[in-house]
């Protein structure tokens, strides 16, 4: 990595962990730059505005993760209904081992915050969530052709629906405090997906 790319990726690194922890608004660019090591000027070399860098922090986040899933759902060991199953069981062996279980859900914060005024990064946000349901439709439609699930289901529908189930059974656990609203995810995601 260069030099440029090298600078580039630590003002992401240390800007993205500082708009987890304390939002868009509470975030200024001179904690981000402060974060990074860099001068306050460089950040403007790199990003046009902080809304730019919203933008391109979602995607430093979230192109990882994404692809993490898809591997995930394309295990070739298990049938893709049980990739599916495995995949949100993982995650939730994650939250069940720490001491309290929390999320900081960036696209949910930065919505909350952001969305309604800013376009550019309501769009950044909805392309992510659709490639995450892209991939998550792929493995359902191979569940579907293997019988594993319903033969009228609609893959992108389901797939839809079950990111939105877990986004609001994510949201309630760090409501709550506790995997309870995981637990019961899972035992419905298991119920959904059938023949």
């Amino acid at each position: 990595m260069n030099t440029i790319q090298d600078k580039r990726a630590r003002i992401l690194a240390a800007g993205t962990s500082v708009m987890l922890r304390k939002g868009y608004n509470g975030t200024g660019v001179q904690e981000i730059t402060q974060g990074a090591g860099v001068p306050k000027g460089s950040f403007y070399h790199y990003f046009e505005s902080k809304e730019d860098f919203a933008i391109q922090a979602l995607h430093y986040y979230y192109s990882p993760r994404i692809e993490r899933f898809a591997a995930a759902l394309s295990a070739p060991e298990l049938s893709p209904r049980e990739r599916v199953l495995r995949c949100y069981r993982d995650l939730i062996g994650y939250f069940a081992n720490q001491e309290q279980p929390s999320h900081q859900c960036f696209i949910g914060s930065l919505c909350h915050e952001k969305a309604d005024e800013s376009q550019p990064i309501g769009f950044a946000a909805a392309a992510i969530l659709q490639r995450s349901s892209q991939v998550l439709a792929e493995c359902l439609e191979q569940a579907r052709a293997a019988g594993e699930i319903a033969s009228d289901q609609d893959p992108a529908a389901l797939a839809s629906f079950i990111g939105a189930a877990w986004e609001g059974a994510l949201l309630r656990m760090k409501t709550d405090r506790q995997i309870a609203p995981l637990r019961v995810f899972i035992a419905q995601l298991e119920r959904l997906l059938q023949p």
